[in-house]
């Protein structure tokens, strides 16, 4: 209990400084000029066309996150994919391995400048505070390998169905 309290802590204290820091930056630099809708869709990959749950991905009601697939499955206690949708990663991945939801958010800014909502925190890597997110004009992040950044970022869809799903305590297994 009491280590589960000392990770929130750390993971807001994180998310924090990271806001203090962008708010920093100038406003022409915060985000990418707003692109085509063909352009935003291309960063959700196959939306249309769901991959197969990967194999060895665990069991229960959970969330599969893989990461050479850019995909997300919301899988329900008897083994159902309740929902899949492809994502756009941030630049740190978590390992492979299995995680519990540990903080979540309504809305914040984004690590990148970008309001975003729906925030399920689940992981940290070297003080990088890694989870899932919205942004709340229905953008995708433009990756810069200079910056670590944590956010993987959904449809707007996508993250209200992850935000009702991936309530804290919640597993989170992450397959390459």
């Amino acid at each position: 209990m009491i280590v589960a309290g000392l990770t929130a802590a750390a993971l807001a204290t994180i998310g924090y400084l990271g806001h203090q820091a962008a708010v920093t930056v100038p406003p022409e630099l915060r985000r990418p000029a707003a692109g085509s809708a063909g352009t935003v869709r291309k960063a959700f990959p196959d939306q249309e066309r769901p991959a197969a749950l990967p194999a060895r991905s665990g069991t229960g009601k959970r969330v599969v996150y893989s990461l050479d697939a850019d995909r997300v499955w919301l899988v329900d206690e008897g083994g159902q994919v309740r929902r899949s949708f492809g994502v756009s990663p941030s630049t740190v991945d978590p390992a492979p391995g299995s995680y519990q939801v540990t903080s979540r958010s309504g809305e914040v800014t984004g690590s990148d400048g970008v309001p975003v909502e729906h925030v399920v925190r689940f992981a940290s890597v070297e003080g990088t505070a890694i989870g899932f997110s919205a942004a709340l004009d229905g953008s995708a992040p433009v990756l810069d390998p200079g910056e670590r950044t944590g956010g993987i970022r959904e449809t707007r869809a996508d993250g209200a169905a992850m935000w009702k799903f991936a309530t804290i305590g919640r597993t989170i297994v992450v397959v390459p």
